[in-house]
């Protein structure tokens, strides 16, 4: 829209110079002067179907443990964690992400417990759909949390290996399917897993489960809190940035997605998300595929000690930054604050 020069209302020598004022067409205040204006003309609106909840399964029996770097966070025993589904559920969001503390006795060098049929993921995948077959339940596809080493691959001479990860995600993909997996979320950023997960589901007749791929995980310093959720903090040796996407790179992005869409991808995940809303913009312009950001640990750790501490305004903060995931493109936003906002929804009507 061309720019309009302001000019001054001609006034008669006898009006008040307080009368004097602009002579302007256009005026954008006009649209913001009231509530229900605001509203009437608003681009981008947060609903409750936006909304994905991850949490946090662990070992035990009706227990609920704090994580000391995501206040308000907790880990869920198998049960708790089906109360958490219910609770969900009715408060009309649509899915859950699952992520497990695995007991440290579990975890070795090649992540085996990752392909046992009954391990903490696939127990609460068959306990949720159990009793709330209505929810959608998305887990992720990585080693990490099954590692001694804390990678999401295979570690061999301080390397990860690609293509022989692959093979063994594509197992553990398998498995959770098997579960009762609705959405399999591969994280590792391991080459050709989204085509051969893809291919593997479709083999064993899963061909309904579809692929939420996390194209841009960057490698980021706001997964610090996450690894403390899952218990990879104080193991892991060395760090990701030899598959985890280099923060300074934006159409390696774009490369990296188009890939997975070629590779049989439903879905496009960006990670972190408020730090890369331009990925999460870029990749919604380039694919129009259903694109998703993840509001990771660290981002939800800052938020909300600043709202404890008093700094900022907890209702009116973390609306305006999931808001600002809808604006960017996102379909819907992975957020820790899911439960808390759907209740504010659900009172709001």
């Amino acid at each position: 829209m061309p720019a309009t020069t302001p000019r001054i209302r001609p006034v008669s020598d006898s009006e008040p110079a307080h009368a004097r004022g602009l002579d302007l067409v256009h005026r954008p205040r006009r649209n913001r002067k009231t509530d229900w204006a605001r509203r009437l003309v608003r681009e981008a609106t947060l609903t409750v179907d936006d909304l994905i909840w991850p949490i946090f399964v662990m070992n035990g029996q009706a227990t609920r443990s704090p994580i000391p770097s995501m206040p308000g966070v907790e880990r869920f025993t198998v049960d708790e964690a089906v109360r958490a589904a219910e609770m969900a559920a009715k408060l009309k969001i649509p899915a859950l992400a699952i992520f497990p503390y695995v007991d440290p006795a579990r975890r070795d060098p090649t992540g085996s417990e990752a392909l046992n049929d009954n391990n903490l993921v696939c127990q609460t995948l068959r306990a949720i759909k159990a009793e709330i077959p209505g929810i959608g339940l998305i887990t992720d596809v990585a080693l990490d949390p099954f590692t001694s080493h804390g990678h999401d691959g295979l570690l061999q001479d301080g390397r990860i290996l690609n293509d022989e990860t692959v093979d063994i995600l594509v197992r553990q993909a398998l498995v959770q399917a098997e579960a009762g997996a609705d959405v399999i979320a591969p994280s590792d950023m391991m080459d050709g897993r989204v085509g051969a997960i893809r291919a593997g589901l479709d083999a064993a007749g899963f061909t309904d489960v579809q692929i939420m791929s996390y194209a841009a995980k960057y490698a980021s310093a706001f997964y610090g809190p996450f690894r403390d959720a899952i218990g990879t903090a104080k193991t892991l040796s060395g760090d990701k940035r030899t598959y985890q996407m280099d923060p300074g790179n934006g159409l390696e992005a774009i490369r990296e997605a188009a890939l997975d869409v070629e590779e049989g991808a439903d879905m496009l995940m960006v990670k972190p998300g408020l730090p890369y809303l331009d990925i999460v913009y870029r990749l919604k312009e380039a694919f129009g595929l259903p694109t998703f950001a993840y509001q990771v640990s660290g981002e939800y750790a800052m938020i909300e000690g600043a709202i404890r501490n008093g700094w900022v305004d907890g209702d009116r903060i973390v609306p305006e930054s999931l808001l600002a995931f809808k604006r960017a493109g996102a379909d819907g936003i992975l957020t820790y604050f899911a439960p808390r906002i759907a209740q504010r929804l659900a009172e709001q009507g």
